[in-house]
């Protein structure tokens, strides 16, 4: 638990309950705002932190989605193998990093840029806030948004339903704004990720951020999530559609988290779900992914004794750490990665096949973004063999079998294979460009989370343990959670306006796991 409580107290180091987003902490031995102010340092400086933060770490995102989705499992039974990957809620952080390094740095900025005549710093803020926010909400459902900063006693959270029309339409802002000034180049030296400050490419992540936006309401309000979606496609600034255009920022210098918390913590390995589709599929980026197992461990593996990975079940049982840290940390390769990917080409291309099966205007066929989508991800990730994948009608997931504990085995629940095929219904369809999507979301995994919660896919097991409880909700037997629940800084210091929270969650909301979002509609159909 060492490092779980090491990153515990950095976060709270930035961290601020609600009474306290004004405040601002000085630093008397800190540059002067003067010397700040020479090439747009004052602005500039904060962009670098904020980008980074659109993340977490160990216990805001290895022991939420990573687990929950079958990404990654943990050997270690932490808290007595009761916590988070079982149902019981533990560690509950995203909302202070979000709010204490991207909307407390992001409000900072907006008001320098407007004091120092810099506006476009303020919009690159506000697109940020954006993609942060978007993030968290997808996570807690209302946020405080719109009232960030008021200092009233009580700062109300904005509606879902709400939340996303304001997002549209700041992105609308945002868009003209960047269009207006396309050979500006003063984000250059501030600029975290590949774009080098590049005003047209920054454009394409605003489209590409309306498009991921619009597809997670196609449910809930298929006719705004059409509207804002044929926006993003239609717009003349276009989509991220090359791995070169993809949104990957850089870590400041640190190693990639997963990496981390797998090599020189053993506290987390290869997802039993991933193994499923990875090992069942012949899919080629397994060993991008995962680092293959000695075949001193044959013995782990002798289920399928040609491909040596193995990985641990989602919920799983643990009984002690060392039973299961044998199995499959991931590639070696990612012990000297500092960057993170946010937003890739295979992701639009996925989002793009499904407008189609949708019938939204300018989306494209779905089988050829489909197919794209598949063959960006394997360039992105640098797999070999995507034709033969792609042909590849007959290869299905496996059942899992852990070695360990027999409680932990289950069987797979997809049976799709990866060649298209268009006599297929949309849902099969569909199933299989979410799946692909999925697995393509390796380390950005919130998005998988989101759209498994929307559309049912992919087919991925239960916990094998579950501990929810009257205590944070309880999750159904045949169930999956629904959400992170309000943090208790909240439930403590702003204990009126999470009640209010609450209510705008619907009838018979509660702040608990168990509850879906505005846009996790429950219905199976997705057509």
């Amino acid at each position: 638990m060492k490092k779980i409580f090491i990153a515990l107290v950095s976060l709270i180091a930035f961290a601020a309950c609600t009474d306290n987003f004004e405040e601002i902490n000085k630093n008397p031995n800190q540059i002067s705002d003067e010397l700040l102010k020479q090439d747009f340092n004052l602005v500039g400086s904060p962009f670098s932190n904020m980008i980074f933060n659109l993340n977490g770490h160990q216990i805001e995102e290895d022991l939420w989605a990573d687990n929950w989705m079958g990404f990654m499992g943990t050997p270690t039974d932490f808290v007595g193998n009761v916590n988070n990957t079982t149902y019981y809620i533990r560690w509950n952080t995203y909302w202070d990093r979000v709010y204490g390094s991207v909307m407390s740095p992001a409000k900072q900025v907006i008001q320098l840029a407007a004091d120092n005549n810099l506006p476009l710093f303020a919009t690159w803020a506000k697109l940020i806030r954006i993609a942060a926010m978007s993030k968290l909400t997808a996570a807690h459902g209302p946020v405080i948004y719109s009232q960030y900063g008021t200092t009233a006693n009580s700062i109300l959270y904005d509606k879902e339903s709400e939340l996303y029309p304001m997002f549209f339409k700041q992105l609308d802002s945002i868009q003209v704004d960047l269009a207006a000034n396309k050979e500006y180049t003063g984000f250059r030296k501030f600029d975290p990720t590949a774009y080098a400050g590049s005003i047209p490419r920054w454009q394409k992540v605003v489209n590409s951020l309306r498009l991921r936006l619009a597809m997670r309401l196609s449910k809930v309000d298929p006719a705004l999530a059409k509207t804002e979606g044929e926006k993003a496609m239609a717009d003349p600034a276009g989509l991220i559609t090359t791995n070169a255009d993809n949104f990957i920022n850089s870590l400041n210098g640190a190693k990639i988290p997963v990496a981390q918390i797998s090599y020189e913590w053993d506290d987390t390995r290869m997802g039993a779900p991933m193994e499923s589709f990875l090992v069942g599929l012949k899919d080629g980026r397994i060993s991008q992914f995962y680092a293959p197992m000695s075949a001193a461990n044959a013995a782990l593996y002798k289920d399928h004794p040609t491909v040596p990975y193995k990985g641990i079940r989602n919920g799983a049982f643990i009984k002690a750490k060392a039973d299961h840290v044998p199995f499959s940390k991931v590639a070696e390769s990612f012990q000297t990665v500092q960057t993170r990917r946010n937003f890739t080409a295979a992701e639009v291309a996925f989002l793009k096949a499904e407008a189609g099966l949708r019938g939204w205007a300018g989306a494209g066929d779905p089988k050829t973004n489909y197919e794209n989508g598949v063959r960006l991800s394997f360039a992105d990730w640098g797999a070999g063999g995507v034709d033969a994948y792609l042909a590849d009608a007959t290869s299905k997931p496996i059942n899992y079998v852990d070695p360990i504990d027999a409680r932990n085995n289950f069987t797979a629940s997809s049976t799709i294979t990866v060649a298209w095929n268009n006599a297929d219904s949309n849902e099969l369809k569909l199933e299989k460009i979410i799946t692909q999507k999925y697995i393509n979301t390796f380390t950005n995994t919130m998005e998988a989370w989101v759209d498994f919660r929307r559309t049912g896919y992919p087919k991925i097991p239960h916990v094998a343990k579950n501990d929810s409880n009257g205590d944070w909700g309880i999750i159904p037997a045949n169930e999956w959670i629904k959400r992170m629940p309000f943090v208790n800084a909240e439930r403590n210091g702003n204990t009126a306006a999470v009640a209010d929270a609450v209510t705008k969650m619907g009838t018979g909301a509660k702040d608990d796991i168990a509850t879906r979002l505005w846009w996790d509609t429950g219905k199976v159909a997705n057509f």
